[in-house]
């Protein structure tokens, strides 16, 4: 039998918050062991339950970061997934730099959270692909995807840019395999070069980085 991903769900709203554990008890691999409405809950559930992922509220964190921070350096294996009202360009970015990997808005369904537990549990990033949609538009100085110096990208493989343009769309590595032909272990390894070469630390930055640089006729490949 599978081992069951542990998770937390933190929502000022109890509705919201029911429903959210509703949708991921429904799933045979994955088990809500804790709740909570604030940012000391998260802390105390971290410390207390030690989930692999923490569903958190962006509500509850009144624009900062500290408890996510306080969260990750205490708990480092723990997975966080911020869920939120609206795309706020500049909290992305924010979360992303102190660790979150994954970033939902609450307009999302339920099978996409799902999704987003199991791809998170397995230490992958997921942001749905509307708000990265908006985030690929998005410019500016608070931007992760701006580059430095030339403004182009460092020399990948042709294989590398294929990868690099399906990531774009949002697809976790499964997907980017089935859509290839090779297997998982193949696309994580590749990953780990295109990482390397664009010295950017999680797949979100490579995919904002690869959207303003890479030629149009590859991301549309």
């Amino acid at each position: 039998m599978t081992e069951q991903v542990r998770v937390g769900v933190i929502d000022r709203h109890p509705l919201f918050r029911d429903g959210v554990t509703l949708a991921l008890n429904a799933q045979p691999d994955i088990k809500v062991v804790a709740q909570g409405a604030s940012v000391w809950d998260a802390i105390d559930i971290a410390q207390r339950d030690a989930p692999d992922v923490i569903v958190l509220d962006a509500g509850v964190l009144d624009r900062s970061m500290g408890a996510v921070e306080s969260i990750l350096q205490h708990h480092p294996a723990i997975r966080i997934v911020v869920l939120a009202d609206a795309a706020d360009e500049e909290q992305v970015y924010s979360a992303l730099k102190r660790g979150v990997l994954g970033y939902l808005l609450k307009g999302t369904c339920g099978k996409e959270l799902v999704q987003t537990v199991r791809v998170l549990r397995q230490g992958q990033n997921f942001i749905s692909p509307s708000l990265a949609a908006k985030l690929l538009m998005a410019s500016g100085p608070c931007g992760v995807g701006e580059t430095k110096g030339s403004g182009t990208l460092p020399p990948l493989t042709p294989r590398e840019q294929q990868i690099l343009s399906i990531l774009v769309q949002g697809r976790s590595n499964k997907e980017i395999g089935n859509t290839l032909e090779l297997s998982e272990k193949t696309i994580k390894h590749h990953l780990t070069n295109i990482l390397q070469k664009l010295r950017v630390r999680n797949r979100v930055e490579a995919a904002l980085l690869a959207s303003n640089h890479l030629p149009q006729r590859v991301l549309a490949s």
